[in-house]
């Protein structure tokens, strides 16, 4: 099955199978233009109904995040949804309360973020790396359930997804990068010096979700060993949760067109447009 794992209690990172995999490259085409597809359905009516939604991305350097993001966000309309590549805080957000930065990005009505880092860096990197204090990061878990709690009851659609490597398969990926021209611009020294900090990582990263996967935001998790499978899991989870209770397929016309057009518009015109039956005489061709 081509599905990220729900995290439930007593869920361990290292347990996880990370063999799944698709069968072959025309299926993972076939899932992914059809789930491509489903995206823009959901966008198109995200923005007519003028509803928000959240997809939060974590996981390991070179797990695959922005292959997986690219891929999904392919067919949509870039107006109505924005990608936040989040680092480290900026001057201007050095000394708020780290959630502020977050605030600011939020999704206006009728249109999806995408955050490519989150929230969840205080009790990941900021725990790990010391960057956070102990009773700072130990608070965190409280803050973050609130937060996103008042995000769901708001009515924001919430998914946040973890994207989970073997420890080979991310030396492998940032050999890789080294060696192509193209994709060293990826690699930083924080990748290696986050590396060295797998063990404690994992440590970080069970508590997290041991902490914050709750009932109002579930943390899903994507085995991403290999890229065609992650990037499906991705985009079939998103559309799953983005699209609950709703009606997928072309939004209705909007009432205030036909209204707009028996005021100003012959019946020709009208019939044209499908939005009336033709006067007798007209042309079949317009029937049809």
């Amino acid at each position: 099955m081509t599905s990220a794992i729900k995290v439930k209690p007593g869920f361990k990172l290292a347990e996880i199978d990370l063999e799944r995999r698709l069968a072959d490259e025309a299926s993972y085409q076939q899932k992914l233009r059809k789930l491509q597809t489903a995206m823009l359905e959901i966008e198109q009516i995200y923005r007519v109904e003028r509803r928000r939604g959240i997809i939060a991305l974590e996981g390991w350097d070179a797990s695959g995040k922005s292959g997986a993001i690219q891929r999904m966000i392919e067919k949509l309309d870039p107006r109505w949804v924005h990608v936040w590549s989040v680092s480290r805080p900026i001057p201007e957000e050095q000394g708020r309360h780290y959630l502020w930065r977050f605030w600011q990005r939020l999704p206006p009505p009728g249109q999806i973020a995408i955050f490519d880092r989150t929230w969840y860096g205080r009790v990941l990197v900021e725990r790990v790396e010391g960057l956070a204090r102990p009773k700072e990061w130990r608070r965190a878990y409280d803050e973050i359930n609130a937060f996103e709690k008042m995000l769901v009851n708001d009515g924001v659609r919430l998914v946040k997804l973890f994207l989970h490597t073997s420890d080979g398969e991310q030396l492998r990926r940032f050999q890789e990068r080294i060696a192509s021209p193209t994709k060293r611009w990826k690699m930083s020294a924080e990748d290696i010096r986050n590396r060295a900090h797998r063990r404690d990582y994992l440590v970080a990263l069970d508590e997290m979700f041991a902490r914050t996967s709750t009932a109002a935001a579930p943390w899903h998790v994507v085995p991403a060993e290999y890229k065609w499978f992650a990037r499906v899991a991705v985009a079939k989870t998103a559309v799953k949760a983005l699209g609950k209770g709703i009606a997928l397929g072309p939004p209705p016309l909007d009432p205030e067109v036909v209204k707009a057009a028996d005021e100003i518009m012959s019946r020709k015109e009208m019939a044209t447009l499908g939005l009336a039956e033709p006067e007798a005489g007209y042309p079949e061709s317009v029937r049809r």
